[in-house]
This record gives structure tokens, sequence and C-alpha cells, in this order.
């Protein structure tokens, strides 16, 4: 089969339909900052709720801290406790010999079903833009969207004026330095809002944790993952990630139960 085509024809493609993209997603139900685990666990039950789920990530990559696995090596674990996700997700795993506690899978296979769960459930996931500020309103006070850029833009060190989006709902799902929320405690300071700082490793404890303070921050914005650590001063657990896929679960529900009622 003979084809033709030429190099404006590719150009006006990607710009044509990553506008359309842009334009469409430029006012969402929810944006979440972060395709970590918590933001993709998030991102899979918002969708699949039917609200219009956006996901940015600054890097070129999805899965935060999951493909690095444990040093490097290419296995992660998981509590007993989050089988009914992975379940969800068709990620396959083993009983650990070690203690029956805990599961084990390749950091692989979770970071591609996680991504593909949020992708498949609706979810849009656009990679390469960061988060540099927050959208507000007063009386009463909430947030309502974010401010954009370009990574790259930020990396040359160019000064070049962002976009916004609107949202009912932001999720900061960045992780260990829970950027939106630092934003926020910066910028708008009669908050009275600061980011603690995680502690050391403590995984048991950080584990159930994490999962019991995810939720709101202030009316429009909420933190899930990592970033719930980071806020609250709560330990770090290591490469076990039963914490950050029960916050992302937990976190859709407290947000379609806030928006929708």
């Amino acid at each position: 089969m003979s084809v033709s085509f030429d190099e404006c024809d590719i150009t006006r493609t990607i710009i044509e339909y990553s506008s359309k993209d842009l334009v469409n997603f430029s006012k969402v139900d929810i944006i979440i900052v972060g395709a970590g685990p918590s933001g993709l666990t998030a991102g899979y039950y918002l969708a699949k709720r039917g609200l219009k789920t956006l996901i940015l990530e600054r890097r070129l990559s999805l899965g935060g801290g999951i493909g690095g696995g444990g040093m490097l090596f290419h296995k992660i674990v998981a509590s007993v406790k989050a089988r009914e996700i992975l379940d969800e997700m068709n990620c396959r795993y083993e009983i650990s010999k070690e203690n029956e506690n805990l599961i084990v899978m390749d950091a692989s296979e979770l970071l591609i079903k996680l991504g593909s769960a949020a992708i498949n459930s609706g979810a849009k996931l656009i990679f390469g833009i960061s988060v540099e500020d927050v959208i507000y309103r007063d009386n009463p006070f909430r947030i309502e969207g974010v401010v954009i850029q370009w990574s790259a833009v930020h990396l040359s060190g160019l000064h070049v004026d962002p976009l916004m989006i609107r949202a009912k709902a932001v999720i900061d799902a960045t992780g260990h330095d829970a950027e939106v929320i630092s934003v926020v405690a910066k910028k708008i300071k009669d908050l009275g809002i600061s980011v603690l700082g995680e502690k050391s490793m403590y995984s048991v404890k950080s584990e159930d944790l994490v999962v019991e303070r995810t939720g709101k921050i202030i009316e429009g914005l909420y933190a899930t993952g990592m970033a719930v650590a980071a806020y609250y001063n709560l330990p770090r657990m290591g490469p076990i990630f039963s914490s950050m896929l029960l916050s992302g679960k937990k976190i859709a529900e407290i947000v379609i139960s806030d928006i929708t009622r």
C-alpha cells in the first residue's frame, strides 16, 4: 500500500491535536499534579466515576518512585491491604516467602498497569508540564485551579509567562516535596499553613498514617501519597507502595463526595 504525506502534515497534525486537548482541558473537574502511584490511582477512580480528570506530570515519564524499585532492584512490595486495588488493575503479584503480609511484584508491571488503568478510565495524562502556582478565590477562600508552564522553560531559566487551568479540586500528588501545598504556604501566608517535611524511615507506622491523614488541606486543595507525609511530618516508608495506592483511592473517594454532594 502506497501512502503519501509530507513534513508539514506531521507538524500540523501534532499542533492541531495537542492544542485541541489543551483547550478542552483548560477547565476540568479535577487536576492531579504528579503521575506517581497515588496520583495515577486517584486518577483511575475519579475518571471511572465520570469526572473530567487531568493529570499533569513535570517529567516525560510516569510512575514517580516506582521505576527505581528498591535501590534499583526491579521488585517492589506492598501490604496485602492493597490486593483489592492491584486485582482491579490486573497487576500480577506473589505473596512474599519472607512475610505473608507482604506481596511482591515487578516495578515495571505496577507502573504500566497503573498508567494504563488511569488512561483507560478516561483520565488525560500530559507530560512535560510543571505547576508553578495556583488560582485562588476569596470570600469564601478556595483553590480553583493551577498555573502551568512547560518544564523545559523552567529548566532553561527563561522568563515566559504561564497559562492557567481551572478546576473544582486540585490534588497534590507531587511526592516528597508537596510542591503545590508548598507554593500555597509560601505565597498565601495568611492561611497559616506550612510544609513540615517528612520524618526518617518507619515503614509500618507511615503506611498507616499516610492513609489516615490523606484528605483536604484547604478548600479546593487535597493531598495524597508522600505529599501527605511531607505536609504532616510523617515518617517515610521506602519501597513499599501499598499506602500510595490506598491513599490515592481514599482521596478520590473524598473528592467525589465533596464535589458531587
